[in-house]
């Protein structure tokens, strides 16, 4: 009977011991989802996640560069051309509020590589328009797919976010300037080189279809962010307004600085033409630095601190700039303030689109965001010609302490400190 009870009792200890071992093991095949590093595929998703800024950042800044042929090509005056500018800002504002529903119905990472491909086929249209009637639809054309692809890749960059569970928005936005930079080099480099408008705008075409051909495999799969039944959309809800209020004082600065800061130091502090252009090399060089960095330091830090020091660092940057009597501190004063906003709207879109409920809510609310904050960029450089041929630039730019002051006190509501 003893031994009979021990073979009993052995077998008893065996079964439950098979199963708290089967369920160890269910357990240990799940932890991989939620505990394992990114998948093999992450190195090509970053990037794929960055290609579109870049390419969009190089088209731009080509576009920019040759308005001036432009205008003598199709003999345009001053205001002719400045109406016709404005033709694919209204329709790159009106394509961004349909970009929420195409992302859910297809995937954000489709709608990038569609109007990828369609973009350098505007521009050619651009460079080939037979008139002023033509070059009016082509930059309508130009203008939609730009604000198709830039809501796009935005959401895109958040699909990426969420699913590697890695910051990426700052690299992101870092790229953009990354590629106007160096398509505002190679369209100086065409002007030089005598090339038409047809001849560089089929140059800048073929690179960007090289580039998205190469990069557009990697971007995830349109599964991830495509959406079966959106949830409720929000609207225009007063949180989306006060970061779209945050964002339109940033390009408002952002603008300002690319169209007044070799005027200020020209007109203001006695620069030279040449030397002039420092404050906005500079501004640029430390706004692009700065959003290398963001990710990490985001990652490290957390929005809320981020947000404030960029914002304080900001303000220090401009004050150095209003009251310096010599020009190598304002010159200085322009890099500081290129770094404090370097991050704020990177953090800005990543927020936004983090905090929808879907792939849809998040598109459509980074359109709406969008919309408002790419209002800076018209408002901004008038209003501030307007304003200081009344006053003076200079205090002018002391305005703009005032809404960065503005800025920093709505970023306290929107970042609070957890």
């Amino acid at each position: 009977m003893p031994r009979q009870g021990v073979v009993a009792l052995g077998k008893w200890w065996q079964r439950p011991r098979q199963t708290d071992l089967g369920v160890a093991m269910t357990h240990t095949q799940e932890l991989p989802t939620r505990t394992a590093p990114p998948p093999p595929a992450a190195p090509g998703a970053l990037w794929a996640a960055r290609a579109p800024f870049l390419a969009t950042g190089l088209v731009l800044a080509g576009f920019f560069v040759r308005v001036p042929s432009l205008k003598m090509a199709f003999g345009l005056s001053d205001g002719r051309l400045g109406l016709l500018l404005t033709l694919p800002v209204l329709s790159g504002l009106a394509a961004m509020q349909l970009t929420g529903r195409l992302v859910a119905r297809f995937g954000s990472a489709p709608i990038v590589r569609l109007t990828m491909a369609g973009l350098p086929i505007s521009l050619l249209c651009v460079a080939t328009s037979g008139g002023q009637t033509c070059l009016a639809l082509a930059l309508l054309l130009f203008g939609a797919l730009d604000g198709l692809v830039d809501v796009s890749m935005n959401a895109h960059a958040i699909t990426v976010e969420r699913t590697l569970d890695r910051r990426v928005m700052n690299s992101c936005h870092a790229s953009w300037s990354i590629g106007a930079a160096a398509g505002s080099i190679l369209g100086g480099l065409a002007i030089k080189a005598g090339l038409s408008l047809t001849e560089h705008f089929l140059i800048v075409a073929l690179v960007l279809v090289a580039f998205t051909a190469a990069t557009g495999p990697y971007m995830l799969s349109s599964r991830t962010d495509r959406v079966a039944e959106p949830a409720r959309r929000s609207g225009w809800t007063p949180r989306i307004l006060m970061f779209g209020a945050v964002g339109t004082i940033v390009l408002v600065c952002s603008g300002v600085m690319g169209n007044w800061s070799g005027v200020f130091l020209h007109d203001e502090l006695g620069m030279s033409l040449a030397a002039a252009s420092l404050g906005y090399i500079f501004f640029s060089t430390f706004e692009t630095g700065g959003r290398l960095v963001g990710d990490r330091l985001q990652t490290r830090f957390g929005a809320p601190l981020l947000v404030r020091c960029g914002g304080a660092l900001a303000i220090t940057g401009l004050a150095t700039v209003v009251v310096s009597p010599l020009p190598v501190l304002a010159v200085a004063g322009f890099a500081i303030f290129g770094l404090g906003l370097s991050v704020l709207l990177p953090i800005i879109f990543s927020t936004v689109g983090h905090n929808a409920a879907d792939s849809e809510g998040a598109a459509s609310a980074l359109a709406k965001v969008s919309t408002l904050t790419y209002t800076g960029l018209l408002i901004g450089p008038m209003a501030v010609g307007l304003i200081a041929e009344k006053t003076s630039l200079t205090t002018t730019l002391a305005g703009l302490l005032a809404l960065l002051t503005t800025t920093l006190a709505l970023s306290l509501r929107l970042f609070p400190r957890t």
